[in-house]
């Protein structure tokens, strides 16, 4: 049999497809609503990647406090990197929206565009992935960690022993999982 060819599908996966099958149990609402989200999820993924390049192309945008137009000014004007891959190991590691690192104060910025609440533990993981990735010892600098939602800025400025505790944690589980890696127990 000559089986068509659907090359522009190769190595994508339908969102109700069969490696996926928990969709068989969904009624009509439930379908919808998992449909939205993956939908929601699209379109926060455009909205990162136009941010990012409106933040490395330096675009101001117009005065406002828009969730996009605040975060997009604010990593401009604090000139921040965007979509900086943080690394400790293969098993720990995080891609920070925008970041910098200026005089002892270390900025995170994260951009939410869903309307779900958030943690900002996300952040402050970030923050100790870059503190062991660049040997930075968490009690000689500050921290600013910033959630974009809502048209919302939540600042957090966490103390070291936070970030020094989430280090512990990353180190420990690491050392722990490496074992398992390399064929142990």
């Amino acid at each position: 049999m000559q089986f068509n060819d659907h090359y522009n599908l190769a190595g994508l996966h339908a969102p109700f497809g069969a490696s996926k099958n928990s969709w068989l149990r969904y009624d009509d609402k439930k379908a919808e609503e998992v449909y939205r989200n993956m939908k929601a999820a699209e379109y926060g993924t455009r909205l990162h990647a136009w941010a990012k390049e409106t933040i490395d192309l330096g675009i101001m945008q117009p005065r406002s406090k828009r969730t996009l137009a605040s975060y997009v000014n604010d990593a401009i004007g604090y000139r921040m990197s965007t979509e900086v891959v943080l690394f400790y190991s293969e098993r720990f590691f995080g891609t920070a929206d925008a970041i910098s690192f200026n005089k002892n104060l270390l900025r995170i910025h994260d951009l939410k565009t869903g309307s779900k609440p958030v943690h900002i533990e996300q952040l402050e993981i970030y923050a100790a992935l870059f503190c062991l990735e660049y040997k930075v010892d968490p009690k000689t600098i500050n921290f600013e960690l910033r959630i974009y939602q809502n048209d919302e800025i939540m600042v957090h400025n966490p103390q070291p022993e936070e970030i020094i505790e989430i280090i512990n944690k990353i180190i420990k589980l690491d050392n722990l999982l490496m074992k398992i890696d390399e064929g142990g127990k």
